[in-house]
């Protein structure tokens, strides 16, 4: 027969192998959880990642385009102040 120690000791160990079991299943749900949210993230930064290069090439031409323009408008100043120094020598 069983004396009241092993009785004892047999529910305790139930008792934390029921609890160790719902504790277990309470982990693999947050794990899950934060895999989930995990994916979330990632996702939002590949939005932010295509947005960010879709913003980018417009501005990448602005600025090819006012380069452009500088360098047109240095030709023609360059021009303008020869022009002037020949008239000027012509005097």
């Amino acid at each position: 027969m069983l004396n009241p120690t092993q009785i004892l000791l047999i529910a305790v160990v139930s008792v934390l192998t029921v609890i160790l079991a719902i504790i277990g299943i309470q982990i693999f749900y947050i794990l899950r959880e934060g895999r989930r949210s995990i994916e979330k993230v990632n996702k939002m930064l590949d939005d932010v990642g295509s947005i960010t290069s879709s913003v980018a090439k417009p501005i990448i031409n602005l600025s090819s385009s006012i380069s452009s323009f500088s360098g047109i408008t240095g030709l023609l100043s360059w021009i303008f102040k020869k022009k002037n120094k020949e008239g000027k020598e012509d005097e």
